[in-house]
Formats: C-alpha cells, structure tokens, sequence
C-alpha cells in the first residue's frame, strides 16, 4: 500500500482544486486509468493512475484544494495486497484548503497502541529537472538500521549524475523497497522507517539500549548498521554483483582501499584457478590430458541505462535532427606550450593545476565574441536564433558513471587561474559520478579532448540544443618550414568542429576556428582582448 503523490502538473504550480473524483473508495482501477480531474490556475489536468490497484482512501473532498508533493490518494498494487488491513495511519483532509500530513503506515502488530510504532515512506523526491525514475545503485543501510538525520540511506543514479539521498530524520529503517539495480519512481516510497520520536518504550527494545559508557545522543546501530563502506564505483560494484561476489572479499588496490575493475577480475581468476588445484589428478597409467568439458558461453546482457540511456538517447536526437558540418584544422602549440611551462609554478604556488584546457576555452570565449552564432541556440521551430549572454564551454568528461559534459560557467569573465579551478574540480565531480545538476545545465557550446586518451581526427555529434562542438586530437611533434625555409619541429595539434549546418556555414566556421587558432598559436595575443 502507498500514497499517491501530486506530481508536478505546471511551472510554478504549487496547489490545484480538487474539481472531481473519477473513482471511489473501494474501486480497483488500471494503470493510467484516470483517478480526478483537478484544475489549476492555468488548466484543467487529468490525473491518471500510476498502476493497477484497489483504491482504499480519497484524502480529499471535491472542491478542496490540494498541494503538490502531497498525498492525493491511497492505492493497494492488486498483485501484493493479502486481504489484510494494514490500519493506515493517515489523517483525511476534511476542510478546504487542508493538507494531509505525510503518508505513515501502521506496522502490524497485535495492540491497538500501534501508532506508536508507525512507519512514515520516505518519498522520493524530485532530483533534478525532467528527471521521472532512476536506478537504485547501492543502499548504505539494511532493513533493521539506526539512521541518523542527514545519514546517507541509498546511492541512486539518474540520466545525468549520482545523487546520494539522506535520511530526513533519525529513526529505524523498516522496509527497502527497491532492490539494487531495480528502477525507483520519483514521487514514490522509497524506503519506509520509524522516526525515532515514535520509537517503542526503551523497556520494549533492550537490545537497541545504548551501553552506560555510550553517549545518549546517538542511537546504537543493529543489524549491521555500523559496518564499513568499501569504496568503489557503480561500475564495479555493478560487476561485483553480476559475479554474485561479496565487496568485502575483495582486496582493493586503489586509493584507500578502492576496489578497482582490475581487483575484481583478479579475483575472479583465482577463484576460476581454485578447482584446479584441488581437484582429481590424473591417473598415473593415462599418459595423457584429460579433457575438459566443452561448455556452452552465452553473451552477458546488460541494461542500458543512467548515464548511457542519457547519452543513447541524446545522440540519436542530435544525429537525426541536426545537420553536421564537419571542419578540420591543424594548430600550431608550441608557443602554447611553452607559456604554460613557464606559467606552471606559479599556478601551482597558487594552488592550481594549469593544464592547455583553461587556453582552449579562454580563447573559445574571446573567438565567440566576433562570432556569436557559435554560442547561440535555435528555438523548436527553428524560426528564432538565441544569442546567449554568456560563454558557458562544457568538457566532455569519461567518468566511473558514463559520459558526462559539465559546463564552466562564464568563461568570458573568469580568468586562466579562474578557469583552471573550475576544470579540476568538475574533472574531479565527473569521474567521480557526483556532478551537480547546475553544473550540468546551461552548456553553450563544448569541447571533447579525444586525443588525451589517443586518436588525431574526429568527428563529433554536437550536444544539442547547442550548435557547434570541437574535439581535440592528440599533439604530435611534425616537421614543418619555418620563415626561412628551414625545416624545424613543431607541436601540432588537431581539431576537428561539428557545426549545425542550419545556422552555421562553411565560411563562418572557418572563420571562426581561424580567430580562436591564432589566440592559441599566439598567446600573448589574447592579453589585449582580455577584460
């Protein structure tokens, strides 16, 4: 059994009146069969159900209003529900204007005194623009736990980031009901637990006393609350479990500990060599091997989602809708290089690490201000070209989650020091998975260093809605002729730009790259347009 939440149903909408009830108490309903009609300043929204269930409470009268993120109505899944009364706990809305208090539900036990031990469903929340479910990746805490206010409960991965869900109070989990690896629905419980406020009497639970030695203020943790974390991605956790492997067994080589893809694999070799050195010998009078039984391999199927499902769908979008324009170039590095080697102390006397990314975008930044088009976004109908106020250059980022593009903010107005902190840290968040909506959000225009990990030529899908991406090929050192025709060796680097063909033609493209080109071949140049 669990409450119904009011999704958002409008931006900036925060109640609705509640105009008519298409069930009743009592009814069993279909998935998105509608359930009430509510109306809004703006509209009158149909609201469907989530899935089939019997419908047992109606927290509103017609004519009331109700508030979005609250409890709407009360469904039993048909599939679950054993005929018994589970006794909810949850206040009717009897007034206009009222609001039902969150969704709590009774344990079951065998004195009317119950609400004592009620249970309240942490419902998740809303995490992150447009976002409608997520995958479960790793609970912190098993059914039985202690948690804390503000304790991590459960990593869970969107389309776009790992967002880490914390205990909005301290009490006792209950029930889990995701397992790892299942998709949860925003709006929908989460994870049910006591708040500790409602606990039990100490008297009925002496083993969750604290010892006299212990401190009150915190609550001693049962059922293996108190167990050690052992690092790792989802990546690898995610293949620990394929394996039916225990983390725990397996000995990290990373930093503090972390488990690495290369320790599981490890792992499993020496458990595949185990039974061979235990198992028969041959007999002495053979004379020869013995054959091992052919075995059938089948392919290994894996999911596709968070941040892969994000990106399949995204570049099938961005494919097939935008036409690419495809541009090459080779830039000339050296003096870049050579500026950053003399700049490095300093940076890092100031606590920064300055890579060549903070002169790529800084130079971007400058390139864009002779060449709006290239920082712009078309509107749906493509009738409108959006000149966008600021420069904000996202970087492709291979992490533990997937592909991420996190974007620096305002690169027109930040300085190389400025830009080279951004960069770290939003590497750092990348790989980590833990990258912040906001930083997510907002991109103009990208650039993708392919050739940090090999490779000289590309051709990038733009990330949509903007319009023009570059990828970085690796620098190689080639002979090329200098002013007097003497032949000398040089860093040259390549790039190759994608462009919507819609807006942005072979001309301005070039154009563009040329300006951007000479900032970067010539570095000292770039002082005189710097604000």
């Amino acid at each position: 059994m669990s409450n119904f939440i009011l999704p958002d149903i409008g931006e900036g909408i925060v109640e609705c009146e509640l105009v008519k009830w298409l069930v009743s108490e009592g009814d069993v309903i279909e998935e998105d069969q509608p359930v009430a009609e509510v109306m809004t300043d703006k509209a009158l929204v149909e609201i469907p159900a989530p899935y089939k269930g019997r419908v047992t409470r109606l927290y509103y009268k017609e004519g009331d209003i109700a508030k979005v993120h609250a409890p709407l109505f009360e469904l039993v899944d048909e599939s679950e529900d054993t005929g018994q009364s589970t006794g909810n706990t949850a206040p009717e809305a009897t007034e206009a204007g009222s609001t039902p208090e969150p969704v709590q539900r009774a344990q079951s036990t065998s004195s009317p005194e119950a609400d004592d031990n009620a249970t309240e469903d942490f419902i998740l929340p809303d995490i992150g623009e447009g976002i409608v479910e997520c995958e479960v990746v790793e609970w912190r805490v098993a059914e039985g736990d202690e948690i804390e206010e503000d304790q991590p409960v459960v990593d869970v991965m969107t389309d776009k980031a790992m967002v880490e869900i914390t205990a909005p109070k301290a009490g006792r989990v209950t029930k889990l009901y995701h397992q790892q690896q299942a998709m949860a629905r925003v709006h929908s419980p989460l994870f049910a637990f006591i708040p500790r406020d409602r606990e039990e009497p100490a008297e009925a639970k002496p083993e969750t006393l604290p010892s006299p030695e212990s401190s009150p203020a915190k609550a001693t943790p049962v059922a293996g609350g108190n167990r050690a974390r052992t690092p790792a991605s989802p990546a690898v956790r995610r293949l620990v479990r394929e394996h039916q492997l225990n983390l725990s067994d397996i000995a990290g080589s990373g930093k503090d500990g972390r488990v690495l893809k290369a320790d599981v694999l490890a792992h499993l070799d020496q458990s595949a060599q185990a039974p061979d050195r235990t198992g028969d010998s041959l007999p002495a009078n053979t004379g020869g091997t013995r054959r091992q039984p052919e075995q059938k391999q089948e392919a290994r199927v894996e999911p596709i989602r968070g941040m892969r499902a994000a990106m399949a769908r995204s570049m099938v979008t961005s494919a097939t809708t935008i036409p690419h324009f495809i541009y090459s170039e080779d830039i000339d590095v050296t003096d870049l290089l050579s500026l950053r080697e003399s700049l490095k102390p300093e940076a890092e006397a100031k606590g920064s690490r300055l890579t060549l990314m903070p002169f790529f975008m800084k130079a971007m930044a400058l390139a864009v201000q002779e060449f709006p088009v290239l920082n712009s976004q078309l509107n749906d109908d493509v009738t409108e070209i959006h000149y966008l106020p600021q420069c904000n250059i996202g970087m492709a980022v291979d992490g533990k989650a997937g592909l991420m593009v996190p974007n620096v903010k305002g690169v027109e107005s930040r300085t190389l020091l400025g830009i080279a902190d951004e960069v770290a840290r939003l590497t750092e968040a990348a790989r980590s998975g833990r990258v912040s909506q906001e930083d997510l959000k907002g991109g103009t225009i990208t650039i993708s260093n392919i050739g940090a990990l090999g490779g000289t030529y590309a051709s990038p899908i733009i990330n949509a809605p903007e319009v023009a991406i570059v990828a970085l090929g690796r620098t190689q050192k080639l002979p090329r002729f200098d002013a007097n025709g003497q032949v000398v060796e040089r860093a040259i680097l390549t790039v190759s730009w994608a462009g919507d063909h819609r807006i942005i033609d072979g001309g301005t493209i070039a154009r563009f790259c040329n300006r951007w080109k000479g900032y970067l071949e010539s570095p000292q140049s770039m002082l005189l347009h710097m604000g």
